[in-house]
């Protein structure tokens, strides 16, 4: 499986990203005197997607699918759908839903099968959940100590509105497809589809 290995401090701050978008709670140590440098239209664009790649942790093959696929669908704008197909990805759900305390995590227990789906376990990160899928920890590895330590983490976690999540027994479900207001990301999905469009 291929991943980005920068050091993530790093990365957030190359990005202008705060870590805790990640999961992560450090503070980024940031150069506040460095003059900003002039960027063209092109480099913001790019950043755009970057942090997006970035905080989701696609690479750019299937990233692009994700725009392919954005575009073909007949409801939104291709942005707003765009950061729909992101949103709901499993792994995103499964840290959303405070099953994990990073992202990273939710991937690596989601590809350790230890996340189910309505009942069957699914070990794709990328797995595309929909209205109504109920998504939980698997009941051997509830009792597990790395569970009780994130259930400690992610307690106070606000969960968005279109998910609702039972932390004590690591049981979640989709409520409805999350809107474009709903997902508090920041990046600029305009700017994204203007890259991919030239």
């Amino acid at each position: 499986m291929a991943r980005d290995m920068t050091p993530v401090l790093k990365r957030c701050r190359a990005l202008d990203i705060e870590p805790a978008f990640l999961g992560i709670d450090k503070k980024s140590r940031r150069n506040r005197n460095a003059r900003p440098r002039k960027q063209s239209e092109y480099g913001m664009q790019l950043k755009e997607k970057q942090k997006a790649k970035f905080i989701y942790g696609v690479l750019e093959k299937p990233f692009r699918n994700y725009f392919e696929k954005a575009q073909k669908l007949k409801y939104g704008t291709t942005g707003e759908n765009l950061m729909i197909l992101l949103e709901t990805r499993l792994d995103n759900v499964i840290f959303r839903l405070g099953f994990a305390r990073t992202r990273d995590e939710a991937k690596q227990i989601v590809s350790h099968r230890h996340v189910t789906v309505n009942g069957k376990i699914v070990n794709i990160a990328s797995y595309m959940v929909k209205p109504g899928d109920e998504i939980a920890v698997k009941e051997s590895a509830r009792g597990s100590q790395r569970y009780k330590d994130i259930a400690e983490a992610t307690g106070g976690r606000l969960i968005p509105e279109w998910l609702t999540s039972d932390i004590d027994n690591l049981k979640g479900k989709v409520v409805a497809i999350p809107r474009a207001d709903q997902i508090d990301v920041p990046v600029n999905a305009v700017a994204i589809v203007e890259l991919y469009s030239k």
